[in-house]
């Protein structure tokens, strides 16, 4: 199943972003722009296959017809595809997405680096998500 590759592609993703976590601290973002750089793509990419799963589910199983990323995460919380305590951190996330592409030259690199604390976000949605579609 597409949706189990590409949660094996975020569990990938998150191995890397752990690395980093390990590897840097935000003065490093400063410092040098190759950091700056694998922080935010492997946070856009890991959020967009958060997205991506969450809409095709969405679609897979009839949930409804969102109007954007946000309902597609509402509407798996509304059917218990995943725990409605965790909706508003995965929203938070598609903000970050969003910040990501939109404002990216203004991005608060201290906010950046301390999203490397909300890993474990990451790794419940998975969890969540295999748990609820086997």
């Amino acid at each position: 199943m597409e949706i189990l590759q590409k949660l094996k592609q975020l569990e990938e993703n998150l191995k890397t972003l752990e690395e980093l976590k390990q590897e840097i601290s935000v003065d490093d973002l400063s410092q040098n722009r190759r950091y700056e750089w694998e922080l935010r793509y492997g946070f856009f990419e890991s959020i967009q296959i958060m997205i991506d799963v969450s809409c095709k589910i969405t679609n897979h199983y009839n949930l409804g017809t969102p109007q954007n990323y946000r309902e597609c995460i509402e509407l798996l919380g509304k059917f218990h595809y995943l725990e409605k305590t965790h909706i508003n951190k995965y929203i938070a996330m598609i903000g970050l997405r969003n910040l990501l592409i939109h404002e990216y030259t203004t991005i608060d690199k201290q906010k950046l680096y301390e999203f490397l604390n909300a890993l474990d976000d990451f790794k419940n949605f998975i969890g969540e998500i295999k748990e609820n579609i086997s």
